[in-house]
């Protein structure tokens, strides 16, 4: 790859990382990836906040803080019954497309990269 296309691959990627800024920050955090687990796991359409906190072992307040944060990023929605509300995995197929997108695109630049010598394992020396 020239230098031309090394710099159109790195300004279509930094567009990447910026369009998946809110579902990578959402998903790197250990107590929100418990609660996307137990909502897959869950044999229900979906779980209550009561539910979680008890697969979890997290406080409720702590479920309800982090369960924004993951409808913020579109990652669960709500589904209202009644005077109940259950969460569940929001099935926006073209927000997770878009981040396997950006993870395989990652992955075809970091294995070009090492075929044409420019990465290093940590010793410093050059890997081919």
């Amino acid at each position: 790859m020239d230098e031309r296309e090394w710099a159109q691959s790195r300004q279509d990627l930094a567009e990447g990382f910026k369009k998946c800024r809110g579902i990578i920050g959402a998903l790197g955090d250990e107590t929100r990836q418990q609660i996307i687990m137990a909502l897959l796991e869950a044999e229900e359409c979906g779980l209550r906040v009561g539910e979680i906190t008890v697969r979890t072992h997290l406080s409720r307040p702590a479920v309800s803080h982090h369960l924004k944060i993951l409808r913020d990023a579109n990652i669960i929605a709500l589904r209202r019954a009644g005077t109940m509300n259950f969460y569940h995995i929001a099935a926006d197929d073209a927000q997770w497309a878009q981040l396997k997108q950006l993870v395989d695109r990652v992955y075809e630049l970091v294995q070009q990269a090492n075929l044409e010598g420019y990465l290093q394992n940590s010793e410093g020396k050059v890997q081919r």
